[in-house]
């Protein structure tokens, strides 16, 4: 799971591109800026990815600099979300669409051969919460779209064997059981 100083790196990239996304027509944006040494290159610029990483962060015990840091990203981030507030919505539809298909492609894998695709779970959930943090910017999802995720969320239901929180204990806080049922427990092999 990613350090704080990661997902500060990956909120600061973004927010210095997040204009410029926004007005862009890519989903994904490719971040060219460089993760703290010795971590994996930050992914894609995306609102998901940005929510999450935002999230992770809230949930983290940060030092005094490190909450002035994510305090100022913050800010500047709902400050570029109002002022560009149907392209933000417009971006989080796409993404939305193209997450859910992501995650519905994963669950399939999974169903049709567990023992190869278990160990991706904790990584590929990643996506069922971005589309969860996705939801509170929706303009509104279509029948199609609430059905297809009921749908998904009854299948991981069904293979879910509850149990800890898998990603990092000190993530926990910020992802609660309730709100997040899915972040307890593993995959019936």
């Amino acid at each position: 799971m990613p350090s704080a100083e990661y997902d500060l790196g990956y909120m600061e990239a973004a927010v210095e591109l997040l204009e410029k996304y926004l007005l862009s027509k890519q989903i994904y944006w490719k971040m060219i800026a460089s993760a703290p040494p010795g971590n994996p290159p930050f992914p894609s610029l995306t609102i998901g990815g940005l929510l999450l990483a935002r999230t992770r962060t809230r949930a983290r015990q940060l030092d005094p600099k490190q909450t002035q840091q994510f305090t100022q990203l913050d800010g500047e981030i709902d400050r570029v979300r109002s002022k560009w507030r149907t392209a933000w919505e417009n971006k989080v539809q796409d993404e939305y669409r193209s997450r859910l298909n992501l995650w519905r492609d994963f669950l399939e894998e999974f169903r049709q051969d567990p023992e190869d695709n278990a160990d991706r779970y904790s990584y590929e959930i990643g996506r069922r919460v971005m589309l969860h943090l996705l939801e509170g910017d929706t303009r509104g999802m279509s029948n199609a779209e609430q059905q297809m995720l009921a749908g998904m969320d009854s299948i991981l239901s069904g293979l879910l064997v509850p149990g800890e929180f898998i990603w990092d204990e000190e993530l926990a806080a910020g992802f609660s059981q309730d709100e997040f049922p899915y972040l307890y427990g593993t995959l019936k092999r």
